[in-house]
């Protein structure tokens, strides 16, 4: 049951001493469990802190009635400290014998979870094998597959992203009950499938979860879109079928949440448009369905609406540069720039760069696409005009110039001025925007002369 000391060299953070300190002076068990002892002993960085005591909820918010807490369900109080979380967790517990470290350890997910650290004695207390299960890397459930996961069905999920972060094995019992019980899936809160998939999407290879999803049925019942495109082959420019072409551009961008996302479902409506033509599959229009898509997806999952927007607007841009030559002129990539956002365009261009890489083929767009990448940080660089804040003159001058209300006349005259600064930046002075309002004020009133 007791497993080696963890290393002591690494001190513990002085609020979770404190917690333990302060549930033990007032006469309660406290231990530090979960992921942080699982951690501990593989040697990974330590961000998450849990610590399991046999205080009730009252109790433990009566020790720490001084720090800001909350509480999301009936067995934990979380508490918050210099902006960052920590959880204290009364005993599980769904026998009625008494509550024990022991039998809260019984009722937690995985082995490798299901340990406990006495801060006092240096001891590990792992009665389910954990410590021997880091050792072979592998994910195995406490006890009984099947009834951890009607304990809580998010946990079909977190073990496909625990063994995608650490990249362990899944037990093949544990492994054969995940694809016996995905209908649990559908109980869970949208909320908690979401933020397990952002944690799956922030792995160093995404892939490896979402093909263990694909294999267990998960991903059917989580995001049956994606399924659509197993197996579907593309055209002569791609080496790979439409679902694995997409999970090698999630593994080819950074971890950023937006590009990760974008990556997943750029090629979402493939096999909703695809037709084969002369003998090619072709797939017209995609960048537009795929968009609609990801937002209809997004807004089940409860995304943001800025993230939904931010993502869906990568993914409709997505083949603006697919025919870029070096001859297209300054003022067009202006356009492209303005069109996606010019926060955006670093997004866009590794977006880009990915999606070419995961063709699977040689391809000399690479070249080119590395040279459009040149030309649009250098305009970047420059003044650049991509709204109408970024004018030198603004809506009132507009007005005053024109004789204008405020109104859809003025923003109309704005972004046309916008359109004038990106074909010729050097209009973008004071006395240069006024002469151009002046000479339509001059040509409307020659149009419409006075009575």
């Amino acid at each position: 049951m007791a497993a080696p000391d963890i290393q002591k060299s690494k001190p513990l953070p002085s609020f979770v001493e404190e917690i333990i300190d302060r549930l033990r002076g007032a006469g309660y068990e406290a231990y530090i469990v979960g992921g942080a002892v699982r951690d501990m002993i593989h040697g990974r960085p330590l961000s998450d802190w849990d610590v399991a005591t046999n205080a009730g909820l009252q109790e433990i918010r009566a020790l720490f009635s001084g720090t800001t807490n909350f509480s999301l369900h009936n067995t934990t109080v979380t508490l918050v400290y210099k902006g960052r979380h920590y959880e204290v967790s009364t005993y599980r517990s769904v026998k009625n014998t008494g509550k024990t470290i022991l039998e809260d350890l019984s009722h937690r997910d995985f082995t490798i979870n299901a340990m406990a650290y006495d801060v006092v004695s240096g001891v590990v207390l792992d009665p389910h094998g954990g410590k021997r299960d880091i050792e072979c890397r592998l994910v195995r459930a406490v006890e009984e597959p099947e009834e951890r996961f009607k304990e809580d069905p998010i946990r079909l999920l977190r073990a496909i992203r625990i063994a995608n972060e650490l990249g362990f094995t899944i037990e093949k019992g544990t492994m054969d009950a995940i694809s016996g019980m995905t209908e649990l899936i559908g109980t869970v809160a949208v909320e908690r499938i979401r933020d397990e998939l952002v944690k799956i999407l922030a792995c160093r290879k995404p892939s490896i979860g979402f093909n263990l999803m694909l294999r267990s049925g998960l991903l059917k019942r989580v995001i049956p879109e994606l399924v659509e495109g197993y197996r579907k082959r593309q055209n002569e420019h791609h080496k790979y079928t439409i679902f694995k072409h997409v999970m090698v551009t999630t593994d080819l961008v950074r971890p950023d949440p937006v590009l990760r996302l974008a990556a997943l479902f750029h090629d979402i409506a493939k096999p909703r448009v695809r037709k084969k033509e002369k003998g090619k599959f072709r797939f017209l229009g995609h960048e537009k369905e795929s968009a609609e898509l990801a937002r209809e997806i997004m807004y089940r999952l409860r995304f943001s609406k800025q993230v939904t927007e931010e993502v869906s607007n990568l993914i409709l841009h997505h083949m603006a540069v697919v025919d870029y030559n070096p001859r297209w002129g300054d003022a067009a990539l202006r356009r492209l720039i303005r069109r996606i956002g010019a926060k955006n365009m670093d997004r866009f261009l590794a977006f880009r760069r990915a999606d070419q890489l995961a063709h699977g083929k040689k391809d000399e767009k690479l070249d080119l696409l590395w040279e459009l990448e040149q030309r649009v940080r250098k305009i970047m660089e420059d003044s650049l005009v991509t709204r109408a804040f970024d004018l030198a003159i603004d809506g009132r001058q507009v007005m005053n110039i024109l004789g204008l209300r405020e109104g859809p006349e003025v923003g109309r005259i704005l972004k046309m001025l916008v359109e004038k600064v990106t074909d010729n930046p050097e209009l973008n002075t004071v006395d240069k925007l006024v002469d151009i309002l002046k000479g339509m004020k001059r040509e409307g009133e020659a149009r419409h002369p006075s009575p």
